[in-house]
This record gives C-alpha cells, sequence and structure tokens, in this order.
C-alpha cells in the first residue's frame, strides 16, 4: 500500500507539473495597425492622396486638434507616429525610384507579388542593357522593401519573426 501511494503521488507531481508545462505563447500582430501603416506608406511612395482633395490645411489643423482633445488615445496611436529617419530616407528613394518603374507597370513588365516584393513580368520588348537595366532596379527595391518591413517591424514592436506577414500586408497596398 506504502508503495501505491508513492506511486501515486509521484503520478499526480508528474500530470501536475505537465499540465503547467503546457504554455501557448502567442504572438500578437497587430494586423489593423499595420494595414494603416501600410495604406499611409503606400500613398505616399505612390503619390496616392487619400481623403477630400477639398479639405484646406486649416481644416485638417483643426480636426487633429479636435481629435487630439477628445481621444484618450490621442497622439499614441496617430498612424504616422510609425516612422524614423531610415523609414522616412526608404521612403523617399522608393518614391523617386517608383517614377521610374511606373512606365514598366503600366506595360505589364513589372508586376506585384503577394509576398510584398516586385516581380519581373514580359521583358520582351527590351534589349539587354534595358533589362539589366530593370532587373537592377528590382533588385534595389526589393532590398528598400525588405528594410522598410523591418523598420516597420522595429517602429511597431513587432517580433521580426513576423517579417512576412508584415509584407504579406504590404502587399495588399501595393497591389492596389
Amino acid at each position: 500500500m506504502k508503495n501505491y501511494r508513492k506511486t501515486l503521488y509521484m503520478a499526480s507531481v508528474l500530470f501536475t507539473l505537465l499540465i503547467f508545462s503546457c504554455v501557448t505563447v502567442n504572438i500578437y500582430f497587430p494586423a489593423e495597425k499595420v494595414e494603416s501603416v501600410a495604406g499611409e506608406i503606400v500613398d505616399d511612395i505612390r503619390d496616392r492622396k487619400g481623403g477630400d482633395k477639398g479639405t484646406s490645411l486649416k481644416d485638417l489643423l483643426l480636426q487633429k486638434t479636435l481629435f487630439a482633445l477628445f481621444s484618450s488615445n490621442a497622439w499614441a496611436d496617430d498612424v504616422t507616429a510609425v516612422s524614423n529617419p531610415t523609414i522616412r530616407a526608404l521612403k523617399e528613394k522608393m518614391k523617386a525610384r517608383y517614377a521610374q518603374m511606373k512606365p514598366y507597370y503600366q506595360k505589364g513588365m513589372l508586376s506585384e507579388g503577394g509576398n510584398g516584393y516586385v516581380s519581373l513580368g514580359n521583358t520582351g520588348g527590351l534589349g539587354l542593357k534595358e533589362k539589366r537595366d530593370l532587373k537592377n532596379l528590382v533588385d534595389t527595391e526589393n532590398k528598400d522593401r525588405a528594410s522598410l518591413y523591418r523598420e516597420v517591424a522595429k517602429a511597431m514592436k513587432i517580433d521580426p519573426s513576423q517579417i512576412n506577414r508584415i509584407a504579406e500586408v504590404f502587399a495588399k497596398e501595393w497591389q492596389k
């Protein structure tokens, strides 16, 4: 009987340890905020201004001020808070590069992949030098996009393992 109690005790301790050791770790991914940030960044790079074009700067400032006064989160959750010198520099380079890439998008020689990166399409009408130049343009763009996604993750305090998810969210915005 003494052996049976000892075995039962050890089994219950082992079972208890097993229960407490099964912990699920969920990594929070703020999808809605990433979508907002992606939309803002892509709109800025592609020079797509959203909203009412008739709204004056004075009206926009008044709206932001009123929002800040009556919102408990005020500026803390402001989408534009996701910026730093690196992100701003990447946006400027990508904006300048987009002007070079735009005609190739229109001809179907470039396309936006679902992974957040640019890919080459049918480049049949181009000469060797033009193809090489276009490929270099795409490679540079994709490197900058990878850097942008890392910087956005860092700025938003998102685990680096989630960068592919950030890229996928950006992909939807690039494809618009």
